[in-house]
């Protein structure tokens, strides 16, 4: 049964189409991926099902629900979290209060609960306290728990953005070239992190990467898209192994 259902979704920049009839679905609990060349739209994809992008046409739907005009954050109270190619915390604030903020769209007190210290704020901030804290200990960086976020090495700010994303309590989990800048122990980690999301919190995983090793070895689908369009998708296997993902990597040889 697919969570997420994307139907002839189109993204146009003036005369240039960035992304041109795309359709695919991600199933509920799977881990699968959106793979192209630079350039091919990925990110644009990602932007438009969360809400930063307005389609030009077409149609997303998250459990059901139109996601097309709503704002991020509403998208976001419907169940959907991502993270960002270019790293995108509050550098100065420490590691809980990043991940605590991840759960804004799940607080329900007012100005009055906070000036007057009122039971149900009270409780409310306890909470998401208990909530950061499992988080900051499910991704493994909670020696860094209150240290600034930019003080943290770089592939824990990795794993800090994904604690930050789960604290939102999501259905679905979009990251964006989650694997960049990491060395290899950091990949390897960040692999059996991403199976323990779906596997521990049943939160189904579409990720954009270039990295084919680490997709090869932990994506069940795959759509693959070139100059805005699918060329490509099935498992790992089929796609690696399909003549137009091929040639969209490596090009075509010139025939003499």
């Amino acid at each position: 049964m697919s969570i997420l259902t994307v139907t002839n979704l189109s993204l146009q920049f003036g005369g240039l189409k960035a992304v041109n009839d795309l359709s695919f679905s991600v199933e509920r609990n799977s881990i699968s991926s959106i793979i192209g060349p630079n350039g091919a739209g990925k990110t644009s994809v990602f932007n438009m099902i969360t809400g930063f992008y307005r389609p030009t046409s077409g149609g997303i739907e998250l459990d059901g629900t139109s996601l097309i005009n709503k704002k991020p954050s509403h998208i976001t109270t419907l169940g959907m979290a991502r993270t960002f190619q270019n790293l995108r915390l509050f550098p100065n604030l420490s590691v809980l209060d990043n991940v605590k903020s991840g759960m804004h769209c799940r607080t329900k007190q007012a100005v009055f609960g906070a000036l007057f210290r009122t039971k149900a704020q009270k409780e409310e901030e306890r909470l998401i306290e208990e909530v950061a804290n499992e988080c900051i200990d499910f991704v493994g960086i909670r020696k860094f728990r209150m240290r600034a976020a930019k003080n943290l090495p770089y592939g824990q700010q990795r794993y800090l953005e994904i604690a930050r994303a789960l604290a939102s309590k999501p259905k679905i989990i979009l990251l964006d070239e989650p694997a960049a800048g990491l060395n290899f122990a950091e990949k390897q980690y960040l692999i059996e992190l991403i199976r323990r999301i779906r596997d521990e919190y049943n939160i189904t995983v579409l990720m954009i990467e270039h990295d084919m090793a680490l997709i090869k070895q932990i994506s069940e689908h795959i759509t693959v898209i070139d100059y805005g369009e699918k060329i490509a998708e099935g498992t790992p296997t089929e796609v690696l192994n399909n003549e137009r993902v091929i040639e969209a990597y490596l090009g075509k040889e010139e025939v003499v």
